[in-house]
């Protein structure tokens, strides 16, 4: 596995990103893995809190910066003092977009708001995200990843149905959050190219949870129905589970389409249970009977190993696999194949293998072109190539701590 090829179609983008820990970091990562300059502005001495997060090794580093901050070059400034906010000005003079995730309200207090960055740059698109949005009731409480996902409607419903409400095991609020944000740095961008306006994106991390939320609130509105927990599987949606094999592995069957419920009755030897006037005929059969119909199947594939029972099912064209873990992906042809993990060099770590860049584009492919830089690694380079300001100026910007 090796890093692909420099370029991207976000190539000559410039992204300040202010932000930290993960909602608005993840979206410059986004962002920067299609090519675009993204330079990212940490406070000096501390820098962004997800340089200490993640599995730590004995040295003491950590294994999630690596990741998350990825094609992006570090500088360190100290927005709280007036000398860094002028610095940061002079950044946004040359850039198209700007990135922040601080509690609404801190940026202005900085004296860094939005028509600020608009008298120096009247291009720029600043791109906020917060847990309730820059406006109404709640939008000055602070809010992190998990209360939007809670308020978002996805924790309720994730989880076993006797137990109290669980959490998926990844910050999946914060990264939906800046998904939407980059789709709207996007939108906004080809927005600019034809009018030359820039404008604000609102990311509500709540908000882009309840985007995902499919019909949930249109079933409430209508028939006041909730959805539940429910475990492994969904409501009325059969078969699709996890079922037992003969050497004691589970995998996963998604065959509630009447199709691909035939394919499987007839690889089970048993095609009258998709036939017509079966209790398993159609969906609402099949939903209506789900536990009974997993257990029927479980019967049936406990008969087989795992690699066998693959074997069939994916012969006979019905949905199957494994469910994977890391172990598993770094192993996998087809993941291989596709250059779904990718080895990248790092610094610190020699090299290290991390997820690709998605989606993958025919034209202008994105890279990894290099792992999370140390803090302020790029000072010299950003201050001093880009903005042109003299070694003096820089030293004693050092010196007061501002860089």
């Amino acid at each position: 596995m090796t890093a692909m090829h420099e370029g991207g179609a976000l190539a000559g983008l410039r992204v300040i990103e202010a932000g930290q820990l993960l909602a608005g970091p993840f979206a410059a990562t986004l962002m920067g893995d299609q090519g675009a300059d993204v330079i990212k502005v940490e406070p000096p001495k501390v820098g962004d809190p997800m340089r200490q997060w993640g599995r730590e090794k004995s040295d003491g580093s950590y294994l999630w910066w690596p990741v998350v901050g990825r094609n992006k070059r570090s500088v360190t400034l100290n927005l709280r003092e007036v000398a860094g906010q002028e610095l940061f000005l002079e950044l946004v003079r040359g850039a198209d977009i700007v990135i922040e995730n601080f509690r609404p309200g801190t940026m202005e207090k900085w004296n860094l708001g939005y028509e600020r960055l608009r008298e120096v740059n009247p291009r720029i698109i600043l791109v906020r995200v917060s847990g309730y949005g820059q406006t109404g009731p709640y939008s000055s409480r602070a809010g992190y990843g998990s209360i939007g996902e809670a308020m978002g409607g996805l924790r309720y419903i994730t989880g076993e149905p006797d137990r109290q409400p669980s959490r998926t095991g990844i910050s999946i609020g914060d990264s939906l959050a800046a998904m939407h944000a980059c789709i709207g740095a996007l939108a906004a961008v080809r927005h600019r190219d034809v009018t030359g306006e820039g404008q604000v994106v609102d990311s509500a991390i709540y908000e882009a949870v309840l985007a995902m939320m499919e019909s949930t609130v249109t079933e409430w509105d209508v028939q006041r129905y909730q959805r539940e927990r429910t475990g492994a599987v969904l409501p009325n949606v059969a078969p699709s589970n996890v079922y037992p094999t003969a050497d004691g592995q589970l995998i996963l069957i998604a065959a509630n389409q009447d199709s691909v419920f035939a394919r499987l009755a007839e690889l089970m030897g048993e095609p009258e249970l998709a036939a017509d006037g079966s209790r398993y005929a159609g969906h609402a059969g099949r939903g209506e009977h789900q536990a009974e119909l997993d257990d029927y199947i479980g019967v049936w594939t406990a008969k087989y190993d795992a690699d066998a029972l693959l074997a069939l099912l994916h012969e006979g064209g019905v949905p199957a696999g494994r469910i994977y873990k890391a172990a598993d992906m770094l192993t996998d042809p087809h993941f291989e194949a596709r250059e779904a993990i990718v080895r990248v060099p790092d610094p610190t770590f020699g090299s290290l293998a991390m997820q690709n860049v998605v989606p993958k584009m025919s034209g202008t492919p994105g890279s990894i072109r290099w792992t999370g830089p140390g803090l302020g690694e790029h000072n010299d380079e950003v201050y001093g190539d880009l903005l042109g300001v003299d070694p003096q100026r820089r030293a004693d910007l050092v010196e007061r701590g501002v860089i």
